[in-house]
């Protein structure tokens, strides 16, 4: 029986999921007359595509992980047109927390249906972001990660490996409402949502709803520490202690060491002084 699906999109990265994208399209075929889909060979592929079926479409459907969904989320910014997701990637982070799942069934009743709501993103030098975004420690571990197949895994592997080798970053802080917490840090989170993916918590009272992200600074902490560290975030416990602080702004601006950042778990050059601002319900999401 074929669900009518006139007005959703379909937008599949090729490379998330192990490659291994067509049983997702042999279901889609299966389930939806003549679907409106596009495999993408490139980000501007992905936007050309976008803008090309804008009028007729009301929802984007990103298959792929963190960054997938990020790239179609920047098409449809402070507009009424809805983004749905079915998560591929290998954290699935922002899926997650906005409770798409790999039920391809589920996910076509509730396009049928069209519930949505307004969710925050932020910008980091004006560059998008949904997720988490982040330098330091973590802008590291995904610069070394995408020379691997990835995999959570490798993703382990690359962290221990770069946890002893890494020298902190120094932050400086613009505003001199900030300037106590100048320093060095393993690692510097800017956080929309409570996690990473893979169900690692960095930011467990992140709201993607209250107009403010987390910053989340991290001291370079003891190897004793680690256990606690990774069983807390693992357990939605982080907190404030010696080694973790968290800053919840709509706007900051300040100066660190490295250009090595993520953006929703991918690497992304951004030169200082950098500047992160909160756009409070500027994307709608499928829910």
């Amino acid at each position: 029986m074929f669900v009518p699906m006139e007005k959703a999109a379909f937008i599949i990265n090729p490379f998330s999921a192990k490659k291994n994208y067509q049983p997702f399209l042999n279901e889609l075929k299966k389930k939806v007359d003549n679907p409106l889909y596009y495999v993408s060979e490139s980000i501007q592929g992905t936007d050309e595509f976008i803008q090309k079926h804008f009028d007729e479409v009301d929802v984007f459907v990103a298959i792929g992980g963190d960054g997938t969904i990020s790239t179609v989320a920047r098409n449809l910014i402070n507009t009424e047109k809805i983004l749905a997701i079915f998560p591929a990637g290998s954290g699935n982070g922002f899926s997650n927390e906005t409770k798409f799942n790999k039920n391809l069934d589920e996910l076509l009743e509730k396009i049928k249906v069209k519930k949505s709501r307004k969710i925050d993103t932020f910008t980091v030098n004006e560059r998008l972001s949904i997720n988490v975004s982040g330098t330091g420690f973590d802008g590291k571990v995904v610069k070394e990660f995408e020379k691997t197949d990835r995999g959570f895994k490798n993703y382990i592997k690359v962290s221990v490996k770069t946890f002893f080798n890494y020298k902190p970053i120094k932050v400086k802080f613009v505003s001199e409402a900030y300037q106590q917490y100048n320093g060095r840090y393993l690692m510097m989170n800017i956080a929309n949502t409570r996690q990473f993916g893979n169900n690692a918590y960095i930011a467990p009272n992140a709201s993607k709803s209250d107009g403010l992200v987390d910053i989340v600074l991290v001291k370079k902490f003891p190897l004793t520490y680690s256990a606690l560290f990774a069983f807390r975030m693992f357990t939605k416990r982080l907190k404030d202690d010696d080694y973790v602080t968290y800053l919840p702004v709509s706007e900051i601006e300040f100066k660190v060491n490295t250009t090595n950042w993520h953006l929703d778990g991918e690497f992304n050059k951004i030169k200082s002084p950098v500047h992160v601002k909160v756009l409070p319900a500027s994307l709608t999401i499928l829910i």
